[in-house]
């Protein structure tokens, strides 16, 4: 029997179906860096509809503290399917969620968040809190994270590598 890397479960970071949709969150990333804002992006896919959101921070265009990849992302799928909760959907985005956007991510009702890298000073789904797990909380996402970690931190190297070059915050 041939092994197929559809055979990985979805909690595996290699999948497929994770590595594809990470790639069009990166591509909102860079979208960001090409707009001066920090590079993360964001994909929402309905597991019956396909793609209903998508998004890169926009905080710098916006002057909005709160328009993060994910947050924009949210709406923008809570809008397609007509409803808060977006059950059935997975949310992609290339950076580990905040505390403000896992907050979003349990009051959407999102079953799964998949991210790409780490952020050892905001994470809120593995790094810093478990905001997405908390059992005190009344809904809970599976988190994977991992996916094309080295890609994802590559573009935020690059893009504050950048900046300190240029002498900017």
């Amino acid at each position: 029997m041939e092994f197929s890397p559809f055979d990985l479960p979805l909690t595996d970071p290699r999948h497929p179906f994770h590595v594809t949709h990470m790639e069009m969150a990166l591509e909102e990333a860079a979208q960001a860096a090409a707009e001066d804002e920090v590079p993360v992006g964001a994909v929402i896919v309905s597991l019956q509809r396909g793609l209903i959101g998508q998004a890169h921070n926009q905080r710098e265009l916006l002057k909005d503290p709160t328009a993060h990849a994910e947050m924009v992302a949210i709406t923008q799928a809570a809008q397609s399917l007509r409803s808060w909760r977006l059950e059935d959907c997975i949310l992609y985005v290339t950076l580990e969620p905040c505390p403000m956007c896992a907050g979003a991510i349990v009051l959407a009702r999102l079953p799964m968040v998949v991210y790409g890298t780490t952020d050892p000073k905001a994470g809120a789904c593995d790094t810093l809190y478990r905001i997405t797990n908390d059992a005190r909380l009344n809904h809970r996402a599976q988190v994977v994270g991992g996916v094309l970690a080295e890609r994802c931190a590559g573009v935020l190297s690059a893009f504050f590598a950048e900046k300190r070059r240029q002498g900017k915050r």
